[in-house]
């Protein structure tokens, strides 16, 4: 008998918080916006110094660029506390972004109240958003961290695909692995 994964945070089918974030682009990324362009906004906590974000971030950047025309868009959003892990400060996500060539917007939750609305514990940790703003899937991006090649699920590709064909997501809900998000003391 498995026992249920504790929710906190956006519900399955709830709406997800609204925000209104800086990114590394210079500009002020609004969730509202997003929802006015794309048919589904997978919403990525990640940091710049996580070992699991590092394995994934090619994966999701692959994910994008598959995506991307059929209107979807990922977005990182690093809410960790600077002050404990300057790794994660807002210069050093420009480098990440940068030396990574990310092709997603990369933005900064630093009241962390972003991470806190959704209910975000883990780098990296997926939120997939449909047109409504509707939480459809959290959870894993796939199911092995350590080696793409050897990847059985890929749970976040899978929930994209069934929310395009307006079905519904399943499962909704994976168990995040990863580092823990750095809250401020």
């Amino acid at each position: 008998m498995s026992l249920p994964i504790e929710t906190t945070g956006t519900s399955i089918n709830g709406y997800a918080p609204d925000f209104e974030l800086p990114g590394v682009d210079d500009e002020v990324h609004h969730l509202a916006r997003y929802l006015e362009k794309f048919r589904a906004i997978g919403v990525v906590f990640i940091c710049n110094h996580c070992p699991y974000v590092k394995l994934y971030i090619d994966r999701l950047k692959e994910l994008q660029a598959a995506f991307q025309d059929q209107a979807v868009t990922l977005i990182g959003i690093n809410a960790n506390d600077c002050n404990q892990y300057p790794d994660d400060s807002f210069e050093n996500m420009k480098i990440f972004a940068a030396d990574n060539q990310l092709n997603f917007p990369y933005i900064r939750d630093v009241a962390q109240d972003v991470a806190h609305s959704f209910g975000a514990s883990k780098t990296p940790e997926v939120f997939l958003l449909d047109r409504d703003g509707k939480l459809r899937y959290k959870g894993l991006i796939d199911d092995n961290a350590d080696d793409a090649a050897a990847v059985q699920v890929s749970y976040l590709q899978s929930a994209i695909d069934q929310l395009l064909k307006d079905e519904p997501v399943e499962p909704s809900i994976t168990e995040a692995i990863g580092c823990s998000v750095k809250w401020r003391e």
